[in-house]
């Protein structure tokens, strides 16, 4: 437990002295902390806010919106657009990213996020979160366009998520490891409640969606097979299967005692790439689980080096404990060589 007194300004001041970030960033990450625990109390109101059901649109990915949705898109563009120190954001919610207003000053900046992660649980009271992501802006360029957004993981100078459970948390890195942050209701603040999180390279836990066992490639069947085979299989060891469906809660729960989350290539998504969107979900996420000593893949390819052909490119994501990760990717390997 770290001294009850750190809030995030003060954690971020600290890093700023430090010259781990600049002033821009810093008020960056405070603002898209502010918009959260304006999302935070939505989410919380539930029905008693009338904001649970569908809001009755559909997004850029073919997905019913919920209302929540909306609102939490609606609460990040808002909080964002004047503060300065951004050139312009990006949402899963939305075709196309925007550019900050020319009413308002410009900074350096782009913010991707996904507004509202696991929006099918909402409406069943369980944890659901927002992600984000930011990336620097390319030199030269003042009015960005979706093409200026598509730099790898590597590229990105903060990710976090928040995550709206019975309690709300900030898990942050601005590339000097993972943090996490408990959101004070009454006094309204972030308090930092974990520095340097560290995620056991070894893990008994998977989180998988098998319902989709059967469209499965080989090498994942094989992969999760051997998993339920338990200590008599060839992992000798038993493991335990857990899935919340909402992957900020699923990574969570990595991050803070370990287990490998995959969405692995099957043949219902494969057309499009994956399931999980590269640039809002799958890089902050791995950059947050990187820094904490896991790793991220592909299955094939580190996640946070993938080079991203478009704003809403879909990746397959094997992310968590590094023994575990390197396990499933080693699987895929020797499938592909065996193919070879």
């Amino acid at each position: 437990m770290s001294h009850p007194h750190i809030s995030l300004t003060r954690f971020l001041i600290e890093e700023q002295r430090a010259g781990r970030v600049n002033a821009e960033l810093r008020l960056l990450v405070e603002v898209v902390a502010r918009a959260c625990k304006t999302i935070s109390i939505a989410v919380g109101k539930g029905a008693l806010g009338g904001v649970l059901g569908e809001a009755g649109t559909g997004n850029i990915q073919g997905e019913a919106q919920k209302k929540l949705d909306v609102i939490a898109n609606d609460v990040l563009l808002e909080a964002n657009a004047w503060g300065g120190h951004l050139a312009g954001l990006a949402s899963e919610e939305m075709d196309h990213s925007m550019p900050i207003p020319d009413v308002y000053p410009r900074g350096n900046y782009l913010l991707l996020f996904d507004p509202l992660d696991g929006s099918s649980n909402i409406d069943v009271n369980v944890s659901v979160g927002t992600i984000f992501s930011v990336l620097r802006c390319p030199e030269g360029v003042t009015t960005p366009a979706d093409e200026h957004y598509l730099q790898p993981g590597t590229e990105q100078v903060a990710a976090g998520y928040c995550v709206y459970g019975p309690q709300t948390t900030l898990v942050l890195t601005v590339g000097h490891g993972t943090h996490a942050f408990t959101l004070d209701r009454e006094v309204g603040s972030f308090i930092l409640t974990t520095r340097g999180m560290r995620i056991p390279e070894e893990t008994k836990e998977f989180a998988v969606n098998a319902s989709n066992q059967r469209f499965w490639e080989a090498p994942m069947q094989r992969y999760v097979g051997d998993l339920l085979a338990g200590k008599d299989g060839p992992r000798g060891k038993d493991f335990n299967m857990r899935w919340i469906a909402s992957m900020v809660a699923d990574v969570h729960r990595i991050l803070t005692r370990g287990g490998i989350f995959s969405y692995p290539l099957d043949s219902k998504c494969a057309p499009k790439g994956g399931k999980l969107r590269l640039m809002y979900e799958a890089n902050p996420m791995s950059l947050l689980v990187e820094q904490a000593g896991g790793a991220a893949s592909t299955g094939r390819q580190r996640m946070l080096e993938v080079q991203p052909n478009g704003l809403h490119m879909r990746v397959p994501v094997f992310l968590g404990s590094k023994a575990e990760v390197e396990a499933a990717v080693s699987y895929h390997r020797s499938h592909d060589a065996g193919a070879a």
